[in-house]
């Protein structure tokens, strides 16, 4: 199995891409970075006469690798009880891709994918982190998808998340779920 991790951290070698890492093989494994690619903000062209615009960004070349891989993980930290800017810009793109040529089959592909949360947060994530799993439970409703687990963690200052032994445990777990 191959797996994706798409990384919605604005911080370097932060606590979410730490865990990630921690929770994935290295083996069959591609890592996105959405902090290093171009990826513009959604504009609305739903109901316009003539449908969205194309985009001239990133977006479809991470959605191509996505689609490529049988396993999905969104790593993310926890923001104001959600995910990221980057990673929400990213997956609001996804309501212009299931209305583009070319990937008429987008739904579909999702349905056949394995999908993993991981986030870490400062403040209670495993409480205060829920509103974060729900949303993503929700748009892999839509898809006709599920999730297949999630992994929150606590950690606040850089490196902090090294010293916590409940999610590198938990990494660990998910690590061996992927690995078999």
């Amino acid at each position: 199995m191959s797996t994706i991790v798409i990384h919605g951290s604005t911080r370097e070698n932060g606590n979410t891409e730490y865990l990630a890492k921690q929770a994935v093989p290295e083996k069959n494994t591609t890592h996105i970075y959405l902090r290093n690619h171009q990826i513009e903000v959604i504009k609305d062209e739903r109901h316009s006469e003539n449908g969205f615009k194309k985009i001239d960004d990133d977006h479809h070349a991470i959605i191509d690798q996505m689609l490529a891989h049988d396993v999905i993980i969104f790593a993310t930290p926890v923001y104001w009880y959600s995910m990221s800017g980057l990673m929400k810009n990213f997956v609001d793109r996804f309501s212009q891709v299931v209305r583009e040529p070319g990937y008429e089959t987008f739904k579909e592909d999702l349905q056949q994918k394995e999908v993993y949360v991981i986030a870490v947060g400062g403040d209670n994530p495993k409480i205060k982190g829920m509103p974060l799993i729900q949303q993503f439970q929700y748009i892999l409703q839509f898809f006709g998808s599920s999730l297949n687990g999630y992994l929150l963690a606590k950690a606040g200052k850089p490196g902090e998340i090294k010293n916590n032994s409940t999610a590198l445990a938990e990494a660990d777990l998910l690590k061996k779920t992927l690995s078999s």
